[in-house]
């Protein structure tokens, strides 16, 4: 039986996967990715360190493969997993300073230069980036001021997939989606940005070439494949970001289906023919990078989601039980008897952008009960999400003809049967053993020739899953309440821009 392998390098946890070609997972293991802070004078100073990234995915490999009985039934293997973090190298591979997490905020001098002397517009216009913190060239100028000694002696900036790749096959390289994260790659161009290295001051020389994902970069080294578990000569394939390989095996890579990945975060993404490098697209604030599927680029706008009902589950209602609450939030009528929640607790990122805006409740009687306050909470996340389907449907020209939703809060049914009521569309969750570490296996397939191309492996793989309706009935009490909701923001914009001048001082 024919195989393939994706490692899929997350903040939480490093796995790996294998898929036979149908999509079928028939083995996986998984290990802790441990984040270290380990500067007593910076606390919040975050790091990963590279042996154990390595370790993580090699023993995760090394696991799954073992489950499999045969080491040569894996055809390929490709890593994806999360973009920015990169590790300094010498010209032996040797890593010369931890990578830098992105949670660590050492770096916000530098993108406050960065926005002065490059601006968002000249940015977002070359590479299609919006300028957050933790951007990779914002860590070559941190380390320029802060490590010179060790910037002079690198040979190349890895990025964080990159360096698995490394370790797999010996081979020093990016794709285009990864070399999208780093604020320097030009989108138009698919290359490094002149203009931008020219502007910073960044050497060229230390960025690994751009490729197109699916491109087979060598094969499992002897030392790989004993700490891996994989065969030698193991062909490995160049992978990419995980939100684009989620896209694959959800057919998202064909513009008019929009990804809603749910979780912690929510991300809704899509594909594009052609990049939409505007003022307008930037201020809705959306990405907009290479695809990892062959001529296209896609879309994504992000913003904190199930974080924000974590937090109410704490904070609260005393850690109560998750099954028991949504019961109440269930309960609590539509449109939760006129509460609304802003959900801006981490501040405003897509489709408003605003670092001071705050979360709120509003509607409050004294016959709110959690079951209402829950329920404001789940309709403001859905209202938000109507609001950045709107807005990249007026922006980008990205108006969906099917949404479909991954991720680990797409096992909240009554969430997601709201999301459709709210939407006014259907909703499809798929029933996929892991999108992300199966895109890589997909871009491994077609690298090596299994698949044809990300139609046939679509076609191979889709399995469509539990579809949910929008209810007609609910359709003009959502439609009112999305009115109000979209006046909630502009109404509380001054006071928490003013509230937020007090508490940072």
């Amino acid at each position: 039986m024919d195989c393939l392998m994706g490692i899929d390098l997350g903040s939480t946890n490093t796995k790996a996967a294998v898929y036979d070609l149908s999509g079928r997972c028939v083995a996986s293991a998984s290990r802790p990715t441990v984040r270290h802070n380990p500067y007593p004078d910076h606390p919040d100073w975050a790091i990963w360190k590279p042996e154990e990234i390595w370790g993580a995915a090699a023993d995760s490999a090394k696991e799954a493969v073992g489950r499999l009985g045969d080491p040569k039934a894996v055809k390929g293997v490709a890593v994806t997993g999360m973009g920015m973090d990169g590790l300094p190298v010498d010209a032996d591979g040797r890593g010369l300073y931890p990578f830098i997490s992105w949670h660590c905020p050492r770096t916000i001098p530098q993108q406050r230069w960065w926005l002065d002397h490059v601006g968002v517009d000249r940015q977002f216009g070359i590479t299609g980036t919006q300028v957050w913190a933790f951007n990779t060239a914002l860590r070559l100028l941190w380390m320029r001021e802060h490590e010179p000694a060790i910037l002079d002696r690198t040979f190349k900036w890895l990025l964080i997939e990159d360096f698995v790749n490394f370790m797999l096959c010996g081979r020093m390289a990016t794709d285009y989606s990864m070399a999208s994260t780093t604020l320097l790659f030009d989108q138009r161009k698919r290359s490094w940005s002149e203009e931008l290295l020219a502007a910073s001051g960044i050497d060229r020389r230390l960025l690994c070439n751009p490729l197109p994902a699916g491109t087979v970069l060598g094969e499992v080294h002897a030392r790989a494949a004993e700490a891996t578990g994989l065969a030698p000569g193991t062909p490995v394939v160049l992978g990419g970001h995980d939100y684009c390989c989620g896209e694959l095996p959800t057919g998202a890579f064909k513009p008019g289906v929009v990804l809603d990945v749910v979780g912690t975060w929510e991300m809704v993404v899509g594909a594009l023919a052609e990049p939409p490098l505007t003022p307008e697209a930037r201020r809705t604030g959306v990405f907009v990078d290479s695809h990892v599927a062959r001529g296209l680029w896609t879309y994504m706008g992000a913003t904190v989601a199930a974080d924000m009902l974590e937090w109410f589950r704490r904070e609260g209602a005393g850690g109560e039980d998750w099954d028991r609450l949504v019961a109440l939030a269930e309960g609590a009528p539509p449109g939760a008897d006129g509460v609304f929640f802003l959900p801006h607790l981490s501040g405003g990122t897509c489709p408003v952008v605003d670092s001071t805006s705050m979360g709120a409740f509003a509607g409050l009687r004294n016959i709110a009960t959690k079951g209402h306050l829950l329920r404001a909470m789940i309709e403001g996340l859905d209202f938000q999400f109507r609001q950045i389907v709107d807005g990249l449907g007026s922006s980008l020209g990205a108006r969906p003809d099917r949404v479909v939703a991954i991720g680990g809060a797409t096992r909240n049914r009554f969430w997601m049967q709201n999301k459709a009521d709210v939407l006014g569309k259907p909703v499809e969750v798929p029933e996929l053993d892991e999108a992300v570490p199966m895109g890589a296996a997909i871009l491994a397939g077609i690298g090596v020739g299994l698949y044809r191309d990300e139609q046939d492996a679509f076609d191979r793989v889709r399995r469509p899953g539990r579809v949910y309706e929008p209810d007609p009935a609910l359709r003009g009490l959502y439609d009112e309440r999305y009115g109000i909701f979209e006046r909630l923001y502009p109404a509380l914009r001054e006071f928490h821009a003013g509230l937020h001048r007090v508490v940072s001082t």
